[in-house]
């Protein structure tokens, strides 16, 4: 990293998706780190990456710099910020189908933090919960928020910041386990079990899971097989 570099990590967050959300990002020139976050009642973890990066990227307007790295896990907001954005301005922010850009408002933030940015932006996809310390730190940061936890945010020097956020090496047993999740996901489902307010309940269609926890905070899992259901059922019922 050069002594003029700036680098971000940005998250968001949102538990039932729509619902209780937040944001996370940390800014880190070669001398200092601020974090930054905050929450919303009820949102959609893509307006919630939205506003990280679009937050971040204002904080770090203040700053000179050579070139700003941002690392976010979401490949809505880089494909959106790198290859859409430019044909919805044209568009009056409409897409070719002639209908209003989802998130508008965001995306007209995002948009203009970058355009206050009076140096080099670069886009990097960063695999979420794979270790990778900085998108583990901002992501604790957004889903804490989206908890309802109080937050400590650290602003201060970067000698004095205990996450090594220019190591962006991932942790091979962690990538190994969203590997399998991902196949888990494309996998024929049994049943799909969920939890909210403390009650337990499977249901035969993802349609029916889904009216049930939607907007709320909830646990829910797909279950691949009779026994995979009882292991969910216990797993759901010890963790209280």
């Amino acid at each position: 990293m050069s002594t003029s570099d700036i680098i971000i990590f940005c998250d968001g967050a949102s538990k039932g998706n729509p619902g209780p959300g937040g944001w996370g990002a940390l800014v880190a020139t070669h001398a200092q780190v601020c974090e930054l976050g905050g929450n919303f009642a009820h949102t959609t973890n893509n307006r919630m990456e939205l506003t990280a990066a679009a937050e971040a990227l204002t904080y770090a307007s203040k700053f000179s710099g050579t070139q700003v790295m941002v690392h976010t896990d979401s490949s809505y907001v880089i494909n959106g910020i790198t290859k859409w954005v430019g044909g919805w301005k044209k568009n009056g922010w409409k897409t070719k189908e002639k209908k209003e850009v989802l998130n508008k408002e965001l995306w007209i933030q995002l948009d203009a933090a970058v355009q206050k940015i009076n140096h080099d932006i670069t886009w990097h996809y960063v695999g979420g919960h794979v270790g990778v310390a900085g998108n583990e730190r901002a992501d604790t940061i957004a889903s804490d928020f989206a908890e309802g936890k109080k937050v400590v945010l650290y602003n201060g020097s970067r000698s004095g910041y205990t996450i090594d956020i220019a190591n962006l090496g991932r942790d091979e047993g962690l990538h190994k386990e969203k590997s399998a999740s991902k196949a888990r996901s494309k996998a024929k489902a049994y049943s799909y079990v969920s939890k909210v307010d403390g009650k337990i309940m499977t249901h035969k269609t993802w349609g029916e899971c889904e009216a049930r926890v939607k907007g709320k905070t909830a646990r829910y899992k797909k279950a691949l097989s009779p026994d995979d259901e009882v292991t969910i059922i216990k797993e759901f019922s010890s963790n209280r």
